[in-house]
């Protein structure tokens, strides 16, 4: 052991003697964090933000005056998505889906307000954010300090005179492991930091613990690469070409590959497609606004005779409330058709994207990455979800209140003057059928098993390098 430790001790020695070596790990550190400190008070401040804006959407709704029903219904409301606490690592899809959805009857509208105000105050620093160094920086950082350790050895004879002295080549491994390892544990610590601030925010240590493993294990990856190509090649000039052609593969090609085959695997239509597909749908479906619309004609026949009515003017409910709720009820199902239709083609595209990690270990610990932070796609789907429930049922309430609480003839001569007007109005106590919307992330385990394929491709990476390097220490001849 005491061998192994000074092989590690000459290694760090080594490495501070050197000025690239030191400036390049001052850069990576400094850059850690100044962008930790930078989206920790970034996201902190939308969370802060979202959540006052969702409290005063649901003060604004409910301070509404007296109204027609369906104008509260065409009024809508807002709901936000806050970022969860590890988001302050990894913000994951919020750069490029909506964090709000305006909710409004007859409509699913898109999530919006995407992440433009970050990418506008700091420019091209916007995508920089500490979950992105770590999979691209640190392994840079880490081929920059070993991938001549032991090729040092042999250009300046050391190893010879060390394997003639009875080291072997798996123990010289195994301390230059150690090295590289300590530098992988000193750049952990601003990871521990920030998931120890998230979970003050009240994440789960279930999570934010996984989330430092898979980036343990993914830099560990990166160390046992370099320590291999250290071993295995002759020439530094060579080890450092290889090693950088393999980042440039893993970290930046392979992304790219696999999003244009997941696209072109699974064929998503676009928005403007599927709206002029779905139109077409809902046309016959027949017009909520027109009661006299033919299609509620079978509609119109069940409700006289569930009332044992004769005429629509002598039912004791509004008519035009049970056509609103009635139409409203048959789009939603259209909607949340074309909808899940949507996003299970999105979902079938993330899965073939992860499957890549297969190729890149990049690929492995960013899928794990957002899945543990819970800025994956499945959490942005589920806040698509949710809205629309609330949607529903507080459209649905309203079309209740039209049905019951407004008279059907007061309705239709609505129009007739100023005075008519008011009487078709409904007391505002009827807006609190709105409820309170809060979303939330998923619990720990929940994200801990959408992360388990992910991270069991990493530990598959960490086993494959470790053994290649256990194999090439064995080899090592003078």
């Amino acid at each position: 052991m005491n061998g192994i430790t000074r092989i590690a001790r000459e290694e760090w020695r080594l490495w501070l003697r050197s000025k690239v070596v030191v400036e390049a790990a001052v850069i990576v550190a400094v850059l850690l964090g100044v962008t930790s400190v930078l989206t920790i008070n970034r996201v902190a401040a939308e969370q802060e933000q979202r959540l006052e804006q969702q409290v005063a959407a649901e003060h604004t709704f409910f301070a509404q005056p007296d109204r027609h029903p369906h104008r509260m219904v065409h009024y809508g409301h807002y709901a936000f998505r806050p970022p969860p606490p590890l988001a302050v690592f990894e913000p994951g899809v919020d750069a490029v889906t909506g964090q709000s959805i305006f909710l409004e009857g007859h409509r699913q509208n898109t999530a919006m307000f995407a992440d433009t105000k970050a990418a506008a105050d700091l420019g091209g620093f916007a995508a920089l954010t500490p979950a992105s160094l770590y999979q691209l920086l640190l392994p840079l950082l880490l081929i920059v300090l070993g991938h001549a350790m032991f090729l040092r050895e042999r250009e300046t004879g050391t190893l010879a005179v060390m394997l003639a002295q009875g080291q072997s080549g798996v123990k010289l491994a195994i301390g230059k492991a150690a090295a590289l390892l300590a530098v992988i544990v000193i750049f952990m610590i601003p990871l521990v930091a920030v998931a120890a601030y998230s979970m003050s925010l009240g994440e789960s240590a279930l999570a934010a613990f996984s989330l430092v493993g898979g980036y343990f294990m993914y830099l560990c990856v990166w160390g046992a690469a370099v320590l291999a190509a250290s071993i295995i090649l002759k020439q530094r000039a060579v080890s450092l070409a290889a090693l950088i052609f393999v980042w440039l593969f893993a970290a930046l090609i392979v992304p790219r590959l696999a999003i244009n085959v997941s696209s072109a695997a699974i064929d998503a239509p676009g928005k403007i497609e599927s709206d002029l597909v779905m139109l077409a749908e809902q046309r016959k479906l027949g017009d909520g606004h027109n009661a006299a619309d033919p299609a509620f004609q079978v509609l119109q026949a069940e409700v006289l005779e569930q009332y044992g009515a004769e005429t629509i003017e002598e039912l004791p409910i509004n008519w035009r409330g049970v056509v609103a709720a009635y139409s409203e009820a048959e789009l939603t199902d259209l909607l949340n058709e074309y909808a899940e239709s949507r996003m299970g083609l999105e979902a079938r595209q993330s899965r073939i994207f992860g499957l890549f990690g297969l190729a890149s270990p990049t690929i492995a610990i960013s899928s794990a990455s957002r899945n543990l932070s819970g800025t994956d796609l499945a959490t942005h789907h589920r806040f698509l979800r949710e809205s629309e429930a609330l949607r529903f049922d507080f459209v649905q309430s309203l079309n209740e209140v039209h049905t019951a609480e407004l008279d059907y003839a007061v309705d239709m001569n609505r129009n007739a003057d100023a005075e008519a007007s008011a009487r078709a109005r409904v007391n505002s106590d009827a807006w609190q059928v709105l409820d309170e919307f809060r979303f939330t992330p998923d619990t720990a385990n929940e994200r801990v098993n959408r992360a388990k394929t992910s991270l069991s491709i990493l530990l598959a990476w960490l086993i494959a390098a470790g053994a290649i390097v256990l194999f090439a220490a064995r080899r090592v001849r003078l």
